[in-house]
């Protein structure tokens, strides 16, 4: 997987759900590359490659997971601070 297939990608999910960059003084697109490079570079990594497929699979989740998480508390601060 490339960093510009992974982008590709993420832009049609963001047609469905897109994110709200607000006010944030950083380019959306820069940030949207930044965010593919760093996926496909964990993807490609010795220590990932090393793991059979159920636990890259795990390792998958785990990651996904904490994102949900980190961006559910996230919004409920944004939320609040309202």
């Amino acid at each position: 997987m490339t960093p510009d297939a992974l982008l590709d990608l993420l832009r049609e999910i963001e047609v469905e759900d897109p994110i709200d960059y607000a006010d944030l003084p950083f380019d959306e697109d820069a940030l949207r590359a930044l965010a593919c490079t760093n996926v496909t570079e964990l993807l490609a990594s010795d220590s990932y490659q090393g793991l059979d497929q159920n636990d890259r699979e795990l390792m998958a989740a785990a990651t996904i997971t904490r994102l949900v998480l980190e961006n559910l508390v996230l919004n409920a601060r944004l939320l609040r601070a309202r």
